[in-house]
Formats: structure tokens, sequence, C-alpha cells
């Protein structure tokens, strides 16, 4: 009895503290010519997180996982144009908020779009001509990348606050990863303490998928790192077989619903009800 309730007070400082130490974690690759071919590992993913498969608002499944495939971005946020960064807490609050020390973020044209310089080419094809036959969405049509660096940084709140949130999942899709260990995923726990880096899975070609979902049995994910590729998007970054320069994009994001970190006080009186309780166990194992 006394060994199961202290396995429970173990789990519930990890739930609630997102503590650094090692926790039982999942993770899910694959690789793949067709978007059909990493589809099984990605529903395996959504299986993980759980909410089951009808999307409600601003990509909400069931209240446990939130997803974004980039194809609801309107025209005046996408190619040519520039993706603000709180777009998906602010205007479609998701509970993200990204940022990258480049010069931002761009979402790829689609057909549909009828701005100024629009619809851009496809698949970054605005950037770098090449692009359009490089890359492929994994969802039709959009596709996201970060400018001027090839690291973007998300930070999870309660969706449309300003409250810090954790979850307890990250998983995306990732368009022509070439080069093993180029890529990656990094998490981070309240602490900002590093949870691990996982690295990406990589098939040599063109317009190829790659897919990566790490997850946790709770919230302990306070902030994720992708490192895309070696190289950023720009005129002229192209990668070719047996090429030392890795340029990749993203599809879709998936992650577990962000939940409010508890406030301070909150964790200390859970920390000093989990000392009496096991106290009190001691001294009745003593006694008998």
């Amino acid at each position: 009895m006394e060994r199961k309730i202290c396995g429970l007070l173990v789990l519930c400082a990890f739930c609630f503290i997102g503590s650094s130490l090692p926790a039982q974690v999942t993770v899910r690759t694959g690789t793949g010519a067709t978007a059909a071919d990493i589809t099984a590992t990605r529903d395996a993913f959504r299986t993980d997180l759980g909410g089951g498969t009808t999307a409600g608002a601003n990509g909400s499944f069931g209240g446990l996982r939130r997803e974004i495939n980039w194809d609801g971005v309107p025209a005046n946020f996408s190619a040519p144009n520039m993706l603000p960064p709180t777009f998906f807490n602010v205007n479609s609050p998701r509970g993200v908020l990204f940022s990258t020390p480049g010069s931002g973020f761009e979402v790829s044209g689609a057909t549909t779009d009828n701005g100024a310089g629009q619809p851009a080419a496809a698949n970054f094809g605005n950037i770098d001509p090449s692009y359009t036959n490089t890359f492929a969405p994994f969802s039709a049509q959009r596709l996201f990348t970060s400018l001027g660096s090839n690291i973007t940084d998300i930070t999870f709140f309660v969706p449309g606050t300003n409250t810090p949130a954790l979850t307890r999942g990250f998983g995306v899709v990732f368009s022509d990863v070439d080069l093993a260990n180029a890529t990656s995923v990094q998490l981070f726990d309240v602490n900002h303490s590093l949870l691990g880096t996982f690295f990406v899975p990589n098939l040599t070609g063109t317009q190829t998928f790659s897919f990566i979902g790490i997850s946790y049995p709770t919230p302990i994910i306070s902030a994720v790192r992708i490192l895309a590729g070696n190289t950023p998007l720009g005129p002229g970054a192209v990668d070719q077989d047996g090429s030392v320069v890795d340029v990749v994009t993203m599809d879709d994001f998936l992650y577990g619903e962000p939940v409010a970190i508890p406030e301070p006080g909150t964790l200390a009186m859970l920390a000093i009800g989990a000392g009496l309780l096991l106290g009190f166990l001691r001294r009745r194992h003593s006694a008998s």
C-alpha cells in the first residue's frame, strides 16, 4: 500500500512540476516518398495524445490534442507575406507562440491566394524557384518555414491567453530531410531544462516526408526548439545528392492540449501534503 501511494505521489509531481528527472517517453518516427508512407505513424502518434479524429474549433481534438496544418492561414499572411508569430495564439488560438533568431516566418502560397504577388509559386518557389520541386506538402497546400535561420522556437500557452502552459507531446511533419542528424526536435521542461534532443529520420531524394512525434504520460513540455536542416531557405540555398547543404521545410504540427502551469503556492501545498502523507505511512509501517 505504501509503495503504491508513494508511486502515485511521484506521478503527481511529474504531472504538476514537469520535473527534469528522467520520464517515460514514447517516440514515433517514419519516412516515405509519399504522404501515405508516414500516415500510419502520424495516426499512431495521434492515438498517443488522444482526442479522436474530428477537429473542433481552432484545431482542437476532444480537448486532448491540437493540430496546425497551415492551410487555413489567410492569403494576407501567406507568401510572399509574413506570418505573425502570434497568429496561432491570437488569430486562431491554439496555444503556441513562435520565435526565431532569424527574420520571421512564412507560410507557402496556395493557388487560391489573390493578393499582391499572389498566388506565390508553390512550396516556397517564391524564395527560390527550385523549391517548388524540392518540397511537397503533407496536407495540401501550404508549408511552414522560419526565415533567415533554420531555428523555430515554440512556447506553449493556454490557448488565447498569456498564461504559460505545458503539453504532454509534440510532433511535426518535415519535407525533404536529406542528411542524418541535421534536423532535430529539442524539448524543454518548465524549468527550461532540456528533456531531450530527438533527431528526425532522413530519406535521400526530393519531395520526401519525415515524421517525428514525442510524448510523455503527463504534461511536462513547456517549449520546443526545431532545427530544420542545417541551412535556412534563401535564394541559391539548394541541396543536391551528396551536398553538405540540407534545406528543410515543415508541415503539420501535432501536440497535446496546453494546460496551465500551477501557481507556486499550489506546488508548495502539494509538496507539503505529499511529505505529510509519506511521514504518516512510514510511522504506521514502523508501528506495525
